[in-house]
C-alpha cells in the first residue's frame, strides 16, 4: 500500500496525496465544508496541480463504490443534511498512536465533540463501535460532527 501524505491546510481542510504504482500524484482534498476534489498532479511539478475535479457528494460516494469501498457511504446517503454536521471518513494511518488501543483511549468525543460512529476494517464495517473497539491501523473511521471537531480529529489520530 502506498504511503498517505496528509497535509492540514488551515481554514480549508485536509489534503491526501500518494503516488501511484506508475509514479503518479494523486490526491484527494477534503474541504472543512464537506466537499471534496480529486487531484491529478503535473508529473513534471508534482507540487502543481495538472487538473482538479470537484466531486459532489454522489460522485464521491460512487467513486468509493467503484474503487472498492464499504456500504457504509451507501448507507449514510440516507442521512439528511443538517448545517453545521459533517460526515467524514478519517483512515488510520500506519504511524497513528493508537494503533493497537482502544476508541475510548482517543478520547475523541471529549476532545473534539466528535463521535465514531463506525470502523471499516476491510472489507467489514462495524457499526456503533463502544469505548472498548480496538483500533488497527488501516482502519477507516466514520465520523460525525462539526467540520472543525472533525478536522481536529484528525489532528489528534495523527499526532496523539
Amino acid at each position: 500500500m502506498a504511503k498517505i501524505e496528509e497535509t492540514v491546510l488551515p481554514g480549508m481542510g485536509i489534503r491526501y496525496a500518494f503516488l501511484t504504482e506508475a509514479g503518479k500524484r494523486v490526491g484527494v482534498l477534503h474541504h472543512r465544508t464537506g466537499r471534496r476534489e480529486l487531484l491529478l498532479y503535473d508529473r513534471d511539478d508534482p507540487d502543481m496541480c495538472a487538473e482538479v475535479l470537484a466531486l459532489e457528494d454522489d460522485d464521491a460516494r460512487t467513486l468509493i463504490e467503484v474503487l472498492g469501498g464499504s456500504r457504509v457511504a451507501e448507507q449514510l446517503s440516507t442521512i439528511q443534511r443538517i448545517e453545521g454536521l459533517a460526515i467524514d471518513w478519517l483512515p488510520l494511518r500506519d504511524d497513528t498512536p493508537y494503533a493497537g488501543r482502544t476508541i475510548g483511549d482517543t478520547a475523541a468525543r471529549t476532545r473534539t465533540g466528535t463521535s465514531i460512529v463506525a470502523v471499516v476494517r476491510g472489507a467489514d464495517a462495524h457499526p456503533a463501535p463502544g469505548p472498548d473497539f480496538g483500533l488497527e491501523a488501516g482502519d477507516t473511521l466514520v465520523v460525525v460532527g462539526t467540520p472543525r471537531g472533525i478536522e481536529d480529529l484528525s489532528v489528534l489520530l495523527r499526532t496523539g
